[in-house]
């Protein structure tokens, strides 16, 4: 698993306004966004103690939380992934599942993993049964994604970050969101190896520091 170099900063409308000028100038949107964004909407796992949020919380230096993910409401395109951060390092593995086996994960039919073929179902469907692992909250949010090849860097945008609250039905359009509190917009950006000097020029903005923001985190603000 490759581990990548990540920076979070919480930023306000007129730091977008400025990053979206300066990083169209010297990155590439993402070829997959539609009219340069993504829907994204998220299902994030935890337990009955919340043990992924505790972590999160108390800055535990090695740790993980799985989700599942479509975009731009099409639900033919669905991966579960699982995230893992050690030492500020951050990586990333998924896998490809189907609506219909995203909908029994979410009603708690989970037998079928194990004879999946698939590694990262059956490490969630372990965890689900030894650390009791169930779906949470949805996570809404918008991304304005850009990209450079060279350190094979990715900067996002991410903002109207929304909650599903106690809802987990993530593959019912209808299902009610809310805007999860005083969400900030987050830049975000990640890395390999190195950062070049014209991307780390570019996302420079006076009086903003790393933050260890987490959109999870933040939907959870109403238990």
């Amino acid at each position: 698993m490759k581990y990548r170099h990540e920076w979070k900063h919480e930023i306000n409308y007129a730091d977008m306004l400025t990053l979206r000028t300066r990083l169209s100038a010297v990155m590439k949107r993402d070829e997959h966004a539609i009219g340069g964004v993504y829907q994204i909407r998220s299902l994030y796992f935890d337990n009955l103690s919340d043990k992924a949020l505790r972590e999160k919380q108390d800055g535990v230096n090695i740790r993980e939380k799985f989700r599942i993910r479509y975009y731009n409401g099409d639900t033919s395109f669905i991966v579960l992934e699982k995230k893992s951060k050690i030492n500020g390092l951050c990586a990333k593995k998924s896998c490809r599942i189907t609506k219909e086996e995203a909908q029994k994960i979410v009603d708690g039919d989970i037998g079928w993993m194990t004879q999946s073929g698939r590694l990262l179902c059956q490490e969630l469907y372990s965890k689900m049964m030894s650390q009791g692992l169930k779906p949470k909250t949805i996570v809404d949010y918008t991304r304005e994604p850009f990209v450079f090849a060279p350190g094979n860097v990715r900067v996002t945008i991410d903002y109207n970050i929304r909650t599903g609250a106690f809802r987990t039905d993530f593959l019912n359009p209808e299902t009610l969101t809310l805007p999860a509190g005083d969400s900030p917009i987050i830049l975000e950006v990640k890395w390999d190896e190195y950062l070049p000097d014209i991307i780390k020029d570019a996302v420079s903005l006076p009086g903003r520091r790393v933050t260890a923001f987490s959109k999870y985190e933040q939907c959870r603000i109403y238990g």
